[in-house]
């Protein structure tokens, strides 16, 4: 006989009702003993699937944890996490440096993760960081509100550019701005408008197309979709082709620099802006007036947006309850360059290869 059967033999003769051990929890869920060890003791090292899979089956197995291993008071890294789609992209420079700042004033460190567009590498980069953060930001997240929720439990967590139900979240006011977008390109003229479409799996993606169907509905003019395309320069060259073949005469683009590109493979063929294709983008992001032509675009705060998040977090780390039903929205406005004007009367033509 093992020395848990003595020992449950001998509760049992004394009418002492026995807590499962760990070993038993740890053979029923399929798992190491020092899995359910980190599930109860420091969570974030152990995937949200596997997680709760350990908490049912200890549950039913009346598992009852060891106050030795619950700490009096939590420990804190003085850090916050910032998880991003991808750090190249010049979006997420305002972003970052809004967020440092607010981070540094409350007396915490920033950490840095980037997804590089990968919805599987953001959920792995997410699961190794947890245990080193109080908490954590993530920029226009691929993850699914399932798996963000349970992240929540554990860890004080704001969504940027997406609203998830129940979570804190900080989102530009996308619909205004594309109706400040469509509203422009009408007055220039415009009966036809192109939506150059980013990643499916963003959400502001699918906000800002539903804003132009509803604008096409109240000021008349034919809505498009192109897309979806990647989200860089090199997204919006190669949608050019596309762009002409549809003969489009006004463009507006998912982010500044899918704009940027477009109006890269339009020039390769020899097609003009705006004098044949007008072509707006998103975000205003710092070279998006630098280029010629300098660019039309959406302005979004986004150093505001950074700061906002990380002011939510350490609110949320001194035990405030976040505001879950509807999202911080942040204001944004149309500047107008040198990229949009009256629609020709031909429209664009490939000129050369």
């Amino acid at each position: 006989m093992s020395d848990d059967d003595t020992t449950a033999a001998a509760d049992k003769a004394v009418g002492v009702e026995r807590s499962a051990t760990i070993y038993e929890v740890a053979e029923a869920a399929g798992v190491s003993p020092s899995t359910v060890s980190r599930t109860f003791s420091r969570p974030g090292r152990v995937s949200v699937r596997t997680a709760d899979h350990v908490r049912e089956v200890a549950a039913k197995l009346g598992y009852r944890v060891d106050g030795v291993f619950r700490p009096t008071t939590p420990a804190r890294t003085r850090t916050i996490g910032l998880a991003v789609a991808d750090v190249t992209n010049p979006f997420y420079f305002g972003i970052l440096r809004g967020a440092e700042w607010a981070a540094a004033r409350a007396g915490y460190t920033l950490l840095l993760v980037d997804a590089q567009e990968s919805d599987v590498l953001e959920r792995e980069n997410l699961s190794r960081i947890l245990p080193l953060v109080d908490g954590l930001v993530v920029g226009s997240t691929r993850t699914s509100d399932t798996v963000l929720r349970s992240i929540s439990k554990n860890t004080p967590v704001v969504i940027l550019n997406r609203h998830v139900g129940g979570l804190a979240c900080v989102v530009p006011d996308s619909s205004r701005g594309m109706r400040r977008a469509v509203e422009h390109l009408v007055g220039l003229g415009h009966q036809s408008i192109h939506y150059l479409a980013g990643p499916d799996a963003s959400w502001i993606n699918g906000m800002r197309w539903l804003a132009m169907r509803e604008a096409s509905y109240e000021l008349g003019f034919s809505e498009h979709r192109i897309g979806p395309t990647a989200p860089t320069v090199e997204g919006g060259q190669h949608a050019a082709v596309q762009v002409v073949g549809k003969g489009a005469k006004a463009v507006i683009c998912y982010n500044d620099v899918m704009a940027m590109g477009l109006m890269r493979g339009l020039a390769d063929m020899g097609v003009k802006v705006p004098e044949e294709v007008s072509v707006i983008g998103f975000d205003n992001i710092f070279a998006s007036d630098l280029v010629t032509p300098r660019l039309t675009t959406v302005a979004a705060p986004l150093t505001t947006l950074g700061e906002t998040a990380v002011k939510h977090i350490v609110a949320m780390v001194g035990g405030a309850r976040p505001r879950g039903d509807e999202p911080t929205i942040v204001p944004v406005r149309l500047i107008v360059r040198q990229s949009t004007a009256a629609p020709s009367d031909t429209g664009p033509r490939r000129r050369q290869s």
